[in-house]
């Protein structure tokens, strides 16, 4: 199962440099309902993302702020495909563990 999105990278306003994407409402909701036996501690769901030419696996987590799933974005994939703080994103994400059919 994969969700195509455009997203905006934001720099984390704290201690360290994370940077994140918030996912869209409407895929935060499916994503949410299709994983809620297998979620990870906080709510966690584990993905395969691909932005430019670079896939990886990461999880992404629920933020109560925003009421949306956060995306990380690590630096090696940021540097990799040029990408800033306020850029917007091209995403292409699989969720990895088994989901419930919809």
């Amino acid at each position: 199962m994969g969700y195509r999105f455009r997203a905006l990278l934001r720099e984390h306003t704290g201690p360290a440099a994370w940077y994140f994407l918030t996912l869209p409402h409407d895929v935060t909701d499916e994503i949410d309902e299709r994983t809620a036996s297998t979620q990870r501690g906080f709510g966690s769901v584990r993905v395969r993302v691909t932005v430019g030419a670079t896939t990886w696996a990461t999880s992404i987590f629920p933020d109560t702020k925003a009421g949306a799933y956060v995306l990380p974005m690590k630096k090696a994939v940021r540097t990799a495909e040029d990408l800033d703080d306020g850029d917007e994103v091209d995403v292409m994400l699989e969720l990895v563990d088994p989901v419930e059919p919809f």
